[in-house]
């Protein structure tokens, strides 16, 4: 025998009291302040703060000042200098040329590595796992290799005497080092070999990650390798290109040690020096610290100008990053 209307609605209207308070008690999501992030992001910013904000003061700090090997030893007072260093770097004529040659070959291993890095990263997904397995390990390994090392190794690739390139080549005793533009060829050359990787597995990773349908449906319309990369995965690919861009601009415009090893501190009568050579042989070959770190803060302001500007442009055309 079922019970009267009344009595039902009863049991209903009991229910969805008691549905009722079960989502008043239960507890809401946790909602936290806009200070939050900045906490889990403390210990980070404190580390960084140590490794970069205290030494790049102290380099503004120095540039500043009147610091020889006078003053490191203590047997004079540092004296303050204001723009002095600054306006005496400014005002040779041999840190123009060397400003010169850094911006020319740091836009030249850029261009060149960003080449190289996307094209291989096309191939990787155009061939089998093994080849593309093995093209992997070597790039990584080219990668993992010491800077030192790598710039030793190709020396004896190029050496004039033994090398294997000239003989390759027919060139006989050639030397590479000797010739300006040959030797800033053959940094360059050292220089993508360990720099392509990073730009290969990014790029690969990104265009591993753009649908497979895009790339059909653009090769169904007729159009070329070349034409795809261009119209479709550049501009979707477009926030990977400029941290790669930024990471490789960083990275080749304060070369040092390839420079230093492959030129041998320079090259003849400094024909291959770089900024960061350059302040190196200022700060340390000549006991004029406050010149090198003048050398030091200007190359930092160029880099942060660079990169600025660079983001702002993508900014103005609509790019989120």
């Amino acid at each position: 025998m079922t019970g009267s209307p009344m009595s039902s609605g009863g049991v209903v209207r009991g229910r969805v009291r008691r549905r009722r308070g079960l989502s008043r008690s239960s507890p809401r999501p946790f909602r936290g302040s806009s200070s939050t992030p900045w906490l889990y992001l403390a210990p980070a910013l404190v580390v960084l703060g140590g490794l970069l904000v205290y030494p790049v003061y102290q380099l503004g700090l120095i540039s500043f000042l009147e610091y020889t090997q006078a003053q490191v030893s203590g047997g004079e007072p540092a004296t303050f200098q204001g723009f002095g260093n600054y306006a005496e770097l400014f005002g040779d004529g041999e840190f123009w040329r060397v400003l010169l040659a850094t911006v020319v070959f740091a836009a030249a291993c850029v261009v060149s590595t960003l080449a190289v890095g996307c094209a291989l990263a096309v191939l990787l997904t155009r061939v089998r796992a093994v080849p593309r397995l093995a093209l992997m390990l070597a790039g990584l390994g080219a990668w993992a290799t010491p800077a030192v090392t790598g710039s030793t190794v190709w020396l004896l690739l190029f050496d004039p005497d033994f090398g294997p390139v000239n003989r390759m080549l027919g060139l006989g005793d050639h030397s590479w080092t000797y010739g300006r533009y040959s030797a800033f060829l053959l940094v360059l050359l050292e220089v993508v070999w360990c720099s392509f990787p990073f730009v290969m597995v990014t790029v690969y990773a990104g265009i591993r990650a753009v649908p497979s349908e895009v790339l059909e449906a653009a090769a169904l319309d007729g159009a070329s390798q070349w034409r795809i990369w261009r119209s479709v995965l550049a501009p979707m690919l477009r926030p990977i290109l400029v941290v790669v861009t930024i990471q490789s601009v960083i990275w080749d415009f304060k070369v040092f040690t390839q420079i230093y090893v492959m030129t041998n501190g320079g090259g003849i009568a400094g024909q291959n020096m770089v900024l960061n050579v350059y302040a190196y042989q200022k700060a340390f070959a000549s006991s004029q610290y406050s010149l090198g770190s003048a050398i030091g803060v200007v190359m930092l302001l160029i880099l942060l100008a660079v990169t600025l500007v660079y983001l702002r442009l993508l900014r103005r055309q609509g790019e989120e990053l």
